[in-house]
């Protein structure tokens, strides 16, 4: 089972990467640049791929992979967020544009579990400007037949701290409040189901999310290691 979930993954992967980016990868010692004044507080933005290992410290047995990397097509460059699941079943990516740390992109695996891209309604994800609050939405097929879902993040900048993450490493992190809303729509019945949840989002200066956890931190994710493409691969194949 394990090395079916492995060869899934590798194919899910490489499936996403040219379907949306059709791009390449740059020299591996090439670091772009963004002019978001934001940026050091973003992913790095290196050409080797990286992956994020969290696990929800409040329920123990929890995780979640990121993958990031970086590719260049005509548009330029951009950063792409692929969200797994333990088993390596890819859940989510986002493109990021690099100049702006915009989404480009948005792309979800529905009830079918084939990658669909979203309808991208509101771009804004991660902060140009930390006085105004950001405003991302987009929609795509339900997890019941004949509905829609509208996923919206509100993100609203809360403070700047010194955090220790990573065992001994010590950063400067924007804490950051969001209002999640997912509105579930039928269109043939005309009726729409709305569910609000709030949590609170942390970036770390030269690593990007490190952590996130809701207000009660009954659940609460953290970084727990920064891993190579062959360290993931070794590790969810055992």
């Amino acid at each position: 089972m394990k090395k079916w979930a492995l060869i899934g993954a590798i194919i899910l992967g490489a499936t996403f990467t040219g379907l949306y980016v059709k791009g390449y990868f740059s020299p591996s010692d090439f670091a772009y640049k963004s002019l978001n004044p934001n940026a050091a507080f973003f992913y790095p933005l290196d050409t080797l791929p990286k992956i994020y290992h969290y696990r929800d410290v409040a329920n123990g047995l929890d995780e979640e992979f990121h993958r990031l990397y970086t590719v260049e097509d005509a548009l330029g460059p951009h950063l792409i967020v692929e969200v797994y699941a333990p088993d390596g079943r890819l859940r989510e990516a986002i493109n990021y544009n690099i100049d702006s740390l915009a989404v480009l992109d948005h792309m979800v695996v529905n009830r079918l579990q084939s990658k669909e891209k979203t309808l991208l309604y509101k771009n804004q994800l991660f902060p140009f400007d930390l006085n105004k609050e950001t405003w991302f939405a987009s929609k795509f097929s339900g997890v019941v037949d004949s509905t829609v879902i509208l996923h919206e993040v509100f993100r609203k900048y809360q403070a700047k701290k010194t955090i220790h993450f990573l065992g001994k490493t010590k950063a400067a992190a924007l804490i950051f409040q969001e209002k999640i809303r997912r509105t579930v729509l039928n269109p043939f019945t005309r009726t729409e189901k709305e569910a609000l949840g709030q949590q609170f989002t942390v970036f770390a200066e030269g690593y990007g999310l490190v952590a996130w956890y809701n207000r009660n931190k009954t659940i609460h994710y953290r970084l727990e290691r920064v891993l190579s493409q062959k360290e993931w691969i070794q590790m969810i194949s055992r």
